[in-house]
């Protein structure tokens, strides 16, 4: 699918569910976090937290079923399986494609609610990392999606202000962020874009 992008000059693109295939992973690794930790596990649910880093997502699972779980400690665990898994970072190829076109032409960013060291190695293996102009992870930020900082952030690597950039993103967290940002967005869902103006 062709989508115009002449008005922007940077493309910031989530990377769980938007431009790797990482999702499965990671609700994988939920599902045996849920197990070991002895807490109901939701897949929509949890999918609709993507963006989150794992120790939030622990939190709002304290919070969604009255738990006093260490955030921490089930994130630790999360991330662990999720390692374990050897995700295969494969690329979503409707998103890649809008990268590749506009490599070289537009200023690249990733702006993702993974931890830096999880997010750097997927970003090779994936060979995408040497096409970015910038990369902003959980661990840049203080404040996560749905806040605006990971992508206000990318937009400032790429000495760019946030009006003159598009988002690409798989979550309504991200969709959040990305308008809290002042950013115009697209969404992916089973490899279809829809537009999310800003002021939409």
């Amino acid at each position: 699918m062709t989508i115009n992008l002449e008005r922007y000059q940077g493309i910031i693109f989530d990377m769980d569910g938007t431009l790797i295939d990482t999702m499965p992973t990671h609700i994988q690794a939920w599902a045996e976090t849920a197990k070991a930790f002895n807490f109901p596990f939701s897949e929509e649910w949890l999918y609709s937290l993507g963006g989150m880093p794992s120790f939030k997502i622990a939190q709002e699972v304290n919070k969604k079923h009255h738990l006093q779980l260490n955030p921490i400690e089930v994130s630790d665990f999360k991330m662990a399986a999720f390692k374990r898994k050897a995700c295969s970072g494969e690329v979503i190829a409707c998103t890649y494609q809008v990268l590749l076109e506009h490599y070289g032409q537009k200023k690249l960013a990733i702006g993702t609610g993974s931890q830096r060291d999880g997010a750097m190695a997927l970003l090779e293996k994936s060979n995408i990392l040497p096409k970015l102009d910038a990369v902003v992870t959980a661990t840049d930020v203080q404040r996560h999606k749905p806040e605006p900082d990971t992508f206000l952030m990318a937009a400032e690597k790429l000495n760019l202000k946030p009006q003159d950039c598009v988002v690409f993103e798989d979550t309504e967290l991200g969709k959040q962020a990305a308008h809290a940002a002042g950013m115009d967005c697209f969404m992916i869902k089973n490899d279809r874009f829809s537009f999310h103006p800003v002021s939409g």
